[in-house]
């Protein structure tokens, strides 16, 4: 499958000799979005696209790209920015390297004048971001720079304030710094990829001087990749779910026959080593907000009894679903997917076993099945350089995320002890605050639109800037609710925007997360709604479902809040209203508004 081409270790060969039958591949994908990206380049950036377009393809996202002239991003910003109004960009992905220095520091130069040309470099970028900003109002992709592969000065370049690959440093720090402070600029970390990449392999002189290319034919996938890497994330296409196979996937050796003292865990060894290493990696994937879970033919007591060895980082509670049985792998992922609610598009699983690895990928293609190979030293680059679990940012939630699902999980084992539903209800002692969108929750609501797929009226993503803009027009009305219980908070959940316009507000955009379905939150924000409505002015509203391969759950969900059908679309959506009476009695019973 040319999928598998783009998969790390990525076939660069095959990637340029073959991208039109890839993307042609690619493009027979039921299920693909539309994205325009704008790639503002310092250098050429036709191949650069060209790969680009097939990792976003990869991932669902079809785009559609305005690409400058060679070495005229500053000029298509500053003087022609019309042209990129016109084609009114998703995304501005500027390309530039060090090769678009301007003016590096002279052994003459006193260390004011190094200061002055650095401030003069950050003027000419910050100029093209803030005139993005306040013209395009989209987020920013911007490469940082590269390390040069000569070094003048040898060792003393790295410490001399007139050092070029010490400028270089200072240049990318300063735009971490204006990324930390701004919020819709991301950094494609061009510095880190070339080190990893070799700088001697990423640059290549001939091609600069044929071609104008700022790096070498062979690492333009490891660039566009990255970059893809930064939209997906975006737009909530990163994974979610880590599932692990145990016995010389987690540990060396087999625990039921070796026993918890002969599995290969600690630092006694090299490759009890490697093990060790490998389960931090997975426990620090779990901090920025992965869950993890275990398929394992394994027997559930015995298995459970390897994290207790002395030297296992990962422990068993850091799971957020267990599967040891003799049951196919396949069908274990199923339930997980079912227990934890969410799309098998979003888990990755690994195992040292190339036949379970190659069942799963043939049983559940939705499933991504890194080829990590059988040696533990590998495992993690194979993870990795994936970038599955790319974050656009790291919010509050996101490390909250692992704690959410376990406490769900306890719900829904004290569901059980309930005959009647509503009981159930009670017995968790909610409460919600349903709030306009406020600064305080752009972050997080901005992530939960572009992740949210199944409760989910219309699948409408948003920019950050696209959603503050909602958020403090008068002629939108926004919705936030966050919903707590007995076993904790569930943070933001639920987002609703609609346009108002006299006394007509038109939904649209309503989403809820997976992570508090069956709870009625869907109704205290309802009831919510028809009072910022009535208090508006407002007494219709209009509702459009939009169908999607995930969000057929919502199908009825205007139906069953009263709405009356209007129209019934030819692409299976449908045009609801919903006219609001004088008497409104609140659909929620169950809930505290705070």
């Amino acid at each position: 499958m040319f999928e598998d081409i783009l998969n790390y270790p990525f076939g660069v060969e095959t990637i340029h000799r073959k991208k039109r039958s890839i993307k042609k591949e690619l493009l027979k994908a039921t299920v693909l979005s539309g994205r325009k990206i704008a790639i503002l380049g310092g250098s050429s950036t036709a191949e650069i696209k060209d790969v680009i377009e097939l990792f976003l393809l990869k991932e669902g996202i079809q785009p559609t790209f305005y690409e400058s002239e060679y070495n005229k991003y500053y000029e298509d910003v500053i003087f022609d920015i019309g042209v990129l109004k016109d084609f009114e960009p998703d995304i501005i992905f500027i390309h530039t390297s060090n090769a678009n220095i301007q003016e590096f520091p002279q052994l003459t130069d006193s260390e004011n004048a190094v200061q002055d040309k650095l401030d003069a470099e950050l003027g000419k970028f910050t100029s093209i971001w803030e005139k993005i900003k306040a013209e395009l109002s989209c987020p920013i992709i911007q490469n940082n720079f590269e390390m040069l592969l000569d070094r003048r000065l040898g060792n003393v370049e790295a410490i001399d304030f007139r050092g070029k690959n010490n400028y270089i440093a200072k240049l990318n720090l300063a735009l971490c710094e204006y990324a930390n402070a701004n919020d819709s600029f991301y950094v494609n970390d061009i510095n880190f990829l070339s080190a990893r990449y070799g700088l001697e392999r990423w640059h290549d002189r001939s091609f600069w001087y044929s071609y104008k290319y700022a790096l070498s034919y062979d690492a333009i996938s490891t660039l566009a990749h990255s970059v893809s890497s930064i939209i997906k994330a975006l737009y909530g296409k990163s994974k979610k779910c880590l599932v692990v196979d145990l016995d010389n996937t987690l540990w060396g050796g087999v625990i039921g026959d070796d026993g918890i003292g002969g599995i290969k865990l600690g630092k006694e060894t090299a490759i009890a080593e490697a093990y060790t290493s490998f389960q931090t990696y997975i426990l620090e994937l779990k901090a920025q907000g992965v869950l993890l879970a275990i398929c394992s033919k394994n027997d559930a007591k015995i298995a459970a009894e390897a994290f207790d060895h002395p030297d296992s980082v990962l422990k068993i509670d850091d799971f957020s679903c267990v599967k040891t049985n003799w049951e196919e792998k396949h069908i274990n992922i199923l339930e997980i997917a079912e227990e934890l609610n969410i799309g098998l598009d979003s888990f990755v699983f690994i195992d040292d076993n190339p036949v379970e690895r190659d069942l799963v990928r043939s049983q559940l293609p939705e499933v991504t099945v890194p080829d990590i190979g059988s040696d533990v030293v590998d495992y993690i680059s194979y993870l990795d350089r994936g970038n599955y679990f790319e974050p656009a940012c790291i919010s509050t939630d996101d490390l909250k995320r692992s704690e959410y699902y376990q406490k769900e999980l306890k719900r829904q084992s004290s569901k059980s002890r309930f005959e009647d539903y509503g009981e159930f209800l009670d017995s968790l002692e909610m409460e919600a605050e349903i709030v306009p969108l406020e600064p305080v929750y752009y972050e997080r609501a901005c992530q939960l639109i572009n992740k949210t797929n199944q409760f989910n009226l219309t699948t409408k993503r948003l920019t950050l800037s696209e959603l503050e803009r909602y958020s403090v027009s008068d002629e939108t009305l926004t919705l936030c609710g966050r919903l707590a219980d007995k076993y904790g908070d569930n943070g933001l959940t639920s987002v609703i925007i609609a346009k108002t316009k006299g006394s007509v507000a038109s939904i649209d955009l309503w989403l809820m997360s997976c992570r508090v379905f069956k709870r009625e939150l869907e109704l205290a924000m309802f009831d919510v709604l028809i009072a910022s409505c009535s208090a508006r002015g407002v007494s219709e509203i209009t509702g459009h479902y939009l169908p999607t391969a995930k969000n057929s759950i919502v199908a009825n969900h205007y139906e069953r809040l009263g709405f009356s059908l209007v129209e019934e679309e030819s692409n299976g959506g449908s045009i609801w209203n919903y006219s609001i009476p004088e008497c409104y009695e609140n659909r929620n019973k169950h809930i505290k508004i705070l």
